[in-house]
């Protein structure tokens, strides 16, 4: 069986539209906290990211964010994290992200969270890890891209062979036993890419 001590959150940089999404980010910051999971996420403070962030560290709870340099201003990184990592570019933030967490979540957000979450289910879709990825479907936030993904299974661009396990929780109460019960169904060992692997990716 394997443990979830770290989760990756993906979100936006903005509050988005609908109040639920920011009360959302700050309830599962507070979950996060409460179980002694260390959130990994982008490192801002605004939005969603921001939000997620600081109920985790208002609820007692542990952080790490990873910015790169150039986005240290525009999304106002947060300095009272208890782990700041500042990279030079994108992909060495992606890299890290990954290496540094045993499962994923994506929270609403826009073409930035869409991206790091695609690379996660394509490298698990590719046979490269086994990490748990999750969509927190807030108000059905995530249906166009699932109705997409089920639009490309029919059209055989993901053949029969290929597996797309993406999780779905539609509150966040449901989050973390849907990413424990995946984990636990990973069998020791298989869910790690290997930073060397990760670079070459």
């Amino acid at each position: 069986m394997n443990t979830i001590r770290t989760v990756c959150v993906y979100c936006g940089s903005g509050p988005g539209t609908n109040p639920r999404f920011v009360e959302s980010a700050i309830a599962f910051g507070r979950t996060l906290a409460e179980d002694g999971i260390r959130l990994v996420y982008g490192g801002g403070s605004i939005g969603l990211m921001g939000a997620v962030a600081k109920s985790v560290l208002d609820h007692g709870g542990a952080v790490t964010g990873i910015i790169p340099e150039f986005l240290t201003v525009r999304e106002n990184a947060l300095k009272r994290v208890q782990e700041l990592i500042v990279t030079p570019d994108m992909h060495e933030r992606k890299r890290l992200m990954f290496e540094r967490s045993d499962a994923f979540v994506a929270l609403p957000g826009g073409i930035g969270t869409l991206e790091e979450l695609v690379e996660q289910l394509t490298w698990q879709q590719l046979g490269r890890h086994a990490k748990p990825v999750l969509l927190a479907n807030i108000d059905g936030f995530w249906e166009p891209l699932l109705a997409l993904l089920a639009h490309m299974r029919e059209t055989e661009f993901i053949r029969p062979t290929l597996s797309v396990d993406i999780l779905k929780a539609e509150c966040v109460e449901d989050i973390l036993p849907r990413l424990r019960a995946a984990a636990a169904r990973v069998p020791e060992g298989a869910e790690v890419l290997t930073p060397e692997l990760a670079r070459r990716l």
